[in-house]
């Protein structure tokens, strides 16, 4: 796979920090950690550490070396130095070249191995004190992935060499990313086709938290008011929330207005906690997802991503496990910010399991009011954006809604 460096535009390597090659060493155990180029991934906040992942690419189409030098990853694998000089004089990259089980620099100094996994027996030998080169590539064949990658992951923990997976597409790069939460060091992406470069490149800006703190906005409460039956949306996710997140439900009734909706995570005396899940408005209503986008809450389906935030507009992507509409009691919900003039509203459940983040934690490290408690001058969060949208996407045109 192929990591960024100093080639691109710098809008391309935003978020990236890049290292450089350093020769290898003898023993993997009393090397100093040198990778090879790798853009780092700030860690999602679901894990323990700030994390660095390699991507090499490994391809023989020009259009695919193109792509991927666009986006930052300039670390090319080659068995011809003819393809490696024509490449070199039209685009500013660094070749590495296959020998055989061994990875090559232009000095003919080895930088990785390869190890052909088939059987346990070959997993077996694949540990840390057996390997003699800072970076190892793993060519996984045969239909089992997932749990020999997990093996190796748990094998290589807190060790300083570079163990990157080779894959032939960008969904088995995802799978070997993130296993066992932590992933693999890197990927080797062994690919013709451009779109997997396009959809790898996606896969690491959606979980890039440089970008992840989002504005949020102080509202007060101005009404409240029972309104009626409505068709409301349960949103189940396939992951556990904590106090203080929620979806970012703008849930506000207009895109311009997103009101921050807090998950059933709260213990009651009448229901058991369901961390997994915000009621999180009717069908007509927003919810944030993935690319700066909205969708209607009535489009979500089993499989699709939404954006979890909390308090302090820490957000991170969790993928929907199912999707609940019923007809419920709603009730309307308005607020003023409170260092502007716009007013945003919100229809929810009128149920005690719905509530709205506040900006501050309350008596009791409270983070959120039930609807049912809420009252005229209680404090909400909210994220303010532009009013106008087509097909979730925010667009520059006059728009009136009421």
């Amino acid at each position: 796979m192929a990591v960024s460096s100093s080639v691109g535009s710098a809008k391309a390597l935003a978020c990236f920090r890049t290292s450089r090659l350093a020769p290898p060493k003898n023993r993997i155990r009393n090397a100093v950690c040198s990778r090879l180029p790798s853009i780092k991934m700030c860690a999602s906040l679901a894990a323990p550490s700030e994390l660095k992942k390699t991507v090499w690419v490994w391809t023989e189409n020009r259009q695919v070396m193109t792509a991927a030098v666009e986006r930052g990853w300039s670390t090319f694998l080659f068995r011809s130095k003819e393809l490696s000089e024509d490449w070199s004089s039209t685009a500013r990259i660094h070749p590495l070249f296959i020998d055989g089980l061994e990875i090559l620099d232009e000095g003919n100094q080895k930088v990785a191995a390869i190890s052909v996994i088939s059987s346990p027996s070959e997993r077996q030998l694949i540990q840390p004190e057996n390997m003699k080169l800072q970076n190892t590539v793993i060519d996984f064949r045969g239909d089992w992935q997932v749990i020999p990658a997990e093996n190796i992951v748990a094998a290589f923990q807190g060790c300083t060499g570079t163990v990157l997976a080779v894959s032939k597409n960008s969904t088995e790069a995802q799978v070997f990313l993130e296993a066992l939460e932590q992933g693999l060091d890197g990927v080797v992406l062994k690919v013709e086709d451009m779109d997997d470069i396009i959809k790898l490149k996606d896969y690491f800006d959606r979980r890039n938290e440089a970008k992840s703190q989002l504005q949020l906005t102080k509202a007060t409460v101005s009404k409240v008011e029972v309104v009626g039956m409505g068709d409301r949306v349960c949103v189940d996710l396939c992951s556990i929330m904590r106090p203080g997140e929620g979806l970012l439900v703008c849930v506000g009734s207009y895109a311009r207005g997103m009101f921050l909706v807090h998950s059933e995570c709260l213990e009651t005396s009448y229901i058991a906690s369901r961390p997994f899940r915000v009621n999180a408005g009717p069908v007509h209503a927003y919810v944030t997802v993935p690319g700066d986008k909205t969708s209607y809450l009535s489009e979500l389906r089993s499989g699709r991503e939404v954006i979890v935030v909390d308090q302090n507009g820490l957000w991170r992507t969790l993928i929907v496990g199912r999707v609940k509409i019923e007809s419920r009691p709603l009730i309307l919900v308005e607020a003023k910010e409170n260092s502007g003039s716009g007013t945003y509203s919100i229809f929810l459940q009128n149920a005690e399991t719905v509530a709205l983040i506040t900006p501050e934690k309350g008596s009791g490290g409270r983070t959120a009011i039930p609807v049912t408690s809420l009252k005229v001058g209680d404090g909400v969060l909210v994220r303010k954006q532009g009013a106008a949208r087509h097909t979730g996407i925010e667009i520059q045109e006059f728009i009136v809604e009421k």
